[in-house]
């Protein structure tokens, strides 16, 4: 017999009687009572759902953007009801798949839905979605073009410079294709960055391109003029900026950017796939947003790839989940800024995990449902960033699964290992490390370890 039962029989024996018991357990019975009677109102579209589906949803949602289908209107949710439902329960949608029960969780673009927000899609399903009253509906929100740069939005001004790639045209069917062009930058001057953006310029070329990377070609010897020494780490300009869908940029902290020199060029790496249509004159373009003249940042950001295959070893069998890691270790005292994890149809999870140079281990963050059509780069908050002493171990661990049970697999038969294509493999993170010198590093730990202090301060 349940709880409440008991409780209701009892009150109904005390009921009529003096005991001093009898009002409380009244008390009692009719909160419980209440507790199902809140629960049992069904969300509704006007008052609850359309306010969490503009602020999380109908950017993407919308005719033109990235999603397959609109969800701008109640006919559209409507129909799509279940569907949604499926998503939000299993954190496929909005796309943020970062296990919440580890790691650091403060991002500067968190778009993951509250567990209330879930709770409220789903109780709006399962009541049979209503609409409700329509005068509750919040007004129509007006989107800009989702083909824009989003970074202008942010930094309240248009790019000082866009880069674009030559030309491309694709056939409607064919193998995956590598387009390598070079293009000059212009620049006449040293310049620093603080932010990057890649994107695809038309929605027909978003389609084809499944990932994009950028790199800075110049000459490195004898740069002088950097407030910091830290960035001797990194020997080159290296890889400018990647993107996949899933990323908007990079806007880097207010200490810290890359520099470009006179006569640098860009080298692309397109990843283009066919989609049963030719597509003619693709192209991906680049904007790029610099400090005012003058100014130059205290440290210089890298975009490291932490590679997991060990070059191109990896080895995943037919019909078996495989584990993969990989140890680096920092070269100097840094910041990490983000965790990006990149694999293919059969990644289902990767963490980092570091060993501090005490001894003291530590995981910091880690995606426990990876999607391979989303890339996304979980950016820290400023004050939530990792500070990693020089000597900290950093374990990269990768999950695939080569088995039937995984619904992207094409083919749980097959042998795996590494290679371009999508069907094949790649285990690996982007990370941007931003070097810092000792006494700044000791001075933001301390900075920290104040705040913190604070906090628990009565």
């Amino acid at each position: 017999m349940s709880q409440f039962r008991v409780l209701r029989r009892a009150a109904r024996a005390l009921s009529g009687t003096v005991s001093p018991l009898a009002p409380r357990v009244a008390a009692l019975v009719a909160s419980l009572v209440a507790v199902p009677a809140l629960h049992a109102q069904t969300p509704t579209y006007a008052r609850d759902v359309a306010p969490i589906f503009q602020s999380r949803c109908q950017e993407c949602h919308q005719p033109g953007s990235i999603a397959p289908m609109s969800l701008l209107t109640y006919d559209d949710a409507r129909k799509y009801a279940r569907r949604i439902k499926a998503k939000v329960e299993q954190r496929l949608m909005p796309p943020w798949h970062i296990d919440r029960t580890v790691g650091v969780q403060q991002f500067a673009n968190d778009r993951s839905l509250t567990d209330a927000q879930v709770s409220t899609i789903v109780r709006w399903v399962d009541g049979g979605a209503p609409l409700g009253n329509p005068a509750d509906l919040p007004g129509a929100r007006q989107f800009p073009d989702p083909n824009r740069w989003q970074l202008a939005e942010t930094l309240k001004q248009q790019p000082d410079l866009i880069i674009k790639s030559k030309p491309y045209t694709l056939a409607a069917r064919t193998q995956d294709k590598w387009f390598r062009p070079e293009v000059e930058t212009g620049l006449t001057e040293p310049r620093w960055v603080r932010a990057i953006e890649i994107k695809p310029v038309r929605g027909s070329d978003r389609r084809v391109v499944h990932h994009v990377l950028a790199y800075l070609l110049q000459p490195e010897q004898g740069v002088t003029g950097l407030a910091s020494t830290a960035h001797d780490h990194q020997m080159n300009a290296g890889l400018f900026m990647e993107w996949a869908v899933g990323k908007t940029g990079q806007l880097f902290p207010e200490d810290a950017g890359k520099l470009m020199l006179p006569g640098s060029r860009i080298r692309w790496e397109v990843h283009y796939h066919a989609i049963g249509e030719e597509v003619a004159n693709s192209q991906v373009e680049m904007a790029i947003y610099f400090y005012p003249k003058g100014v130059v940042p205290q440290h210089r950001t890298v975009l490291r790839m932490f590679d997991l295959s060990r070059g191109r070893d990896l080895d995943i069998p037919p019909g078996e989940k495989t584990i993969t890691q990989n140890y680096y270790v920092m070269p100097a005292p840094g910041r990490l800024e983000n965790f990006q994890p990149h694999m293919h149809m059969r990644g289902k999870a990767m963490a980092l995990e570091v060993v501090y140079p005490d001894g003291r281990s530590e995981v910091i963050s880690q995606v426990s449902n990876f999607q391979w059509n989303w890339h996304i780069n979980y950016v820290y908050t400023t004050d939530a960033a990792p500070l990693l002493p020089k000597g900290t171990t950093l374990i990269f661990t990768a999950w695939h699964d080569n088995t039937a049970a995984n619904p992207n697999n094409p083919d749980p038969a097959q042998w795996v290992g590494w290679g371009d294509r999508t069907v094949d493999e790649m285990a690996h993170n982007w990370i941007d490390v931003t070097y810092l010198e000792q006494a700044e590093f000791d001075k933001l730990v301390a900075e920290r370890k104040a705040k913190a202090a604070k906090k628990v301060t009565p």
